[in-house]
């Protein structure tokens, strides 16, 4: 009885909790646990120590990666003490389906075949052979569809994209790059593309409209992610996609100051997590770029349909 008493003080804490119900379905690291869980590692390797020293939890290590799992032999009172808090958790289905994900992601070879081939594309020099070109060629197989470029900037991509598109609807809360943009692309000759001076959490786009909602580098600047990504359901037609680029979670503070960026970065959960909470459906996401150079930012492609 002493050892249950024991048991039930380390498990209530509601992380060692959570924590001990994911290592029941799987051997995960640090890292992983991280990623489903949303919290800080401190956080989680402080709770896995406690599991470790109370022997609910083991470790082993494979290269440069620490895996965990449950105890040996954890008994059948504490299995039973844990499935009855399965049951009541209200984190436990959010957290199972977060674990899903991720142990897709592990087994999910194809995306870092094309990061392996992306890496040799271009190390050798070949006359005429660049992503640039190559991009533009891929713009032209593009359907014509309305799109919003939503934190355009003064639009680059936008005039990209309205070479084939039906109508470009370009988003940006600063007055001046919209300005600029619009003058740039009656430069350009683009009747189909249009400016609009508003906010990416509340565009100025009627519901149910565009076929792509676009964030190239722009979520990162919302005050609030979430309603952003409500507003772009919003805006999409039934069965229209959003698209997000942005960074991958990073350490580098000074990319608040030096560029403005109101979070550094998202996980693939939290793209995820967003997306599904909006109302998307089928969405996937990849590690699209990896920089070589410090801070090695790493660049993530996520999509959903509406």
């Amino acid at each position: 009885m002493a050892s249950i008493l024991k048991y039930l003080r380390v498990l209530s804490d509601p992380i060692r909790l959570r924590l001990l119900l994911l290592l029941m379905e799987e051997e995960l690291t640090v890292a992983e646990l991280q990623e489903i869980l949303g919290l800080a590692q401190s956080r989680i390797s402080t709770s896995l120590a406690q599991l470790k020293r109370e022997e609910l939890a083991k470790d082993r290590r494979v290269g440069k990666n620490i895996f965990y799992s449950v105890g040996e032999d954890l008994g059948e009172a504490t299995l039973a003490i844990l499935e009855a808090a399965r049951a009541e958790l209200k984190e436990a289905a959010t957290d199972k389906a977060h674990l899903a994900f991720t142990l897709k992601k592990r087994k999910d070879r194809a995306a870092e075949y094309f990061n392996k081939l992306a890496g040799k594309f271009g190390r050798a020099y070949v006359p005429g052979r660049s992503w640039e070109a190559l991009s533009h060629g891929l713009l032209r197989l593009l359907p014509p569809m309305i799109i919003a470029d939503l934190g355009a900037g003064e639009g680059t991509l936008s005039q990209l994209l309205a070479r084939t598109s039906k109508k470009v609807i370009a988003i940006d809360n600063s007055e001046k790059m919209v300005e600029f943009g619009a003058a740039l692309g009656k430069e350009h000759g683009f009747s189909n593309l249009e400016y609009r001076l508003g906010d990416i959490e509340d565009p100025p786009i009627d519901t149910n409209s565009v076929d792509v909602a676009l964030f190239s580098q722009a979520l990162h600047h919302a005050a609030v992610p979430q309603r952003a990504m409500d507003a772009a359901h919003r805006i999409l037609k039934p069965g229209g996609r959003v698209l997000i680029l942005d960074l991958l979670s990073h350490t580098h503070e000074q990319a608040r100051e030096l560029y403005g960026h109101v979070w550094l970065g998202f996980s693939e959960i939290e793209l995820h997590r967003l997306m599904k909470k909006a109302g998307f459906s089928k969405i996937e996401s990849s590690v699209v770029s990896r920089e070589t150079d410090a801070p090695f930012f790493q660049t993530v492609l996520a999509a959903g349909t509406k």
